[in-house]
């Protein structure tokens, strides 16, 4: 039974723990992904937002610089969740994505309303990848193709990942690990996995084969947070974020994708939820992501940036403590 069990995951084998049962990778104490039925329901419902097919961006392209030293911390968003980190000298992409859709179709699905805030040709050198999990809005394997051709990059992802990123990209460099896995980067750099409330798939045969994670990021110039895509889960791991790691310059926390909640809310946080986490983590600063570059699901796509600035004023929040970042925007977070 074992074995059979074992064979089941196309992607994964290991022992079981306190997150896979031996086939398929869970939250503890959280929620699984709604069913095929729930899934219907949602799509049939019929309270989708319409979203223009075209939102440029108020912010140009951005030119980053190579590299950024010393105290320096800066942000560039290129859309959704892929941003890039620049930090102690190191040049860091999250979740990248440069494909016109986020799909296994080349033809339909979630297409890019804004073009990506920096041109391919213009990042500077890479030097780590960090891919959350395997969703096709965040592993998107054309990208990590043109990264591995002219950057070749260590891509940093939690366990079944690499056996997709393998096969697509022969020769890509993986660093494969579980949550609480800690990976030293560099020269008093450090990368940590750490446990989030989601799940996988990139069709409809692999359902939770392979392990969604988030990162941080420890440096001589501060501790950054990437969440990747999580739900709020009460606000569990926030509270383990905070608990293990003190407190963080900056987090990067997802705020689109959460209507409608009934089906949402156990994968997706709200703007609202997002605060929370924020405060939860102990971060000093936190930006935006996972939203206004394609449409998921159904809010509209200013209401994630709206809801967010509603949320830090009913917390009594500055609101360049938390930014609702777009393509092209440029942050030099303050130091702490």
């Amino acid at each position: 039974m074992a074995a059979r069990k074992r064979a089941a995951n196309r992607y994964y084998s290991g022992p079981p723990s306190d997150h896979f049962d031996g086939t398929l990778f869970f939250n503890p104490n959280g929620k699984p992904p709604g069913r095929f039925s729930d899934l219907l329901k949602w799509q049939l419902g019929g309270e989708r937002s319409k979203w223009p097919a075209a939102q440029p961006s108020p912010f140009h392209q951005a030119r980053p610089a190579e590299r950024i030293d010393g105290a320096g911390l800066r942000l560039t968003m290129v859309g959704h969740s892929s941003l890039l980190i620049q930090i102690a000298g190191l040049n860091i992409l999250t979740d990248p994505v440069w494909s016109p859709r986020v799909s296994p179709l080349s033809f339909a699905g979630p297409k890019r309303v804004n073009p990506p805030g920096i041109a391919f040709s213009h990042l500077p050198p890479i030097d780590l990848v960090l891919v959350s999990h395997n969703h096709y809005d965040h592993l998107d394997l054309a990208t990590l193709r043109r990264l591995k051709a002219r950057h070749d990059p260590l891509v940093l992802t939690p366990l079944g990942n690499d056996a997709i990123i393998d096969q697509a990209v022969p020769g890509m460099r993986l660093s494969v690990h579980d949550w609480g896995d800690r990976v030293d980067i560099g020269k008093d750099a450090a990368v940590y996995v750490e446990p989030v409330h989601h799940w996988s798939a990139r069709g409809t045969r692999d359902r939770r084969m392979a392990l969604w994670a988030g990162f941080v990021i420890e440096t001589s110039a501060g501790k950054v947070y990437f969440a990747g895509d999580t739900g709020f889960h009460d606000g569990a791991n926030y509270r383990l974020m905070a608990e293990r790691h003190g407190g963080f310059r900056l987090a990067i926390l997802p705020i689109g994708a959460y209507e409608p909640r009934w089906f949402m809310a156990p994968q997706h946080q709200n703007p609202q939820e997002a605060v929370q986490g924020m405060k939860l983590c102990n971060a000093a600063h936190a930006a935006g992501c996972h939203w206004g570059t394609f449409q998921l699901t159904n809010e509209p796509i200013d209401e994630p940036a709206r809801k967010l600035a509603e949320a830090l004023d009913a917390e009594g929040l500055p609101q360049e403590c938390f930014r609702a970042l777009r393509p092209g925007e440029v942050w030099d977070v303050p130091a702490v």
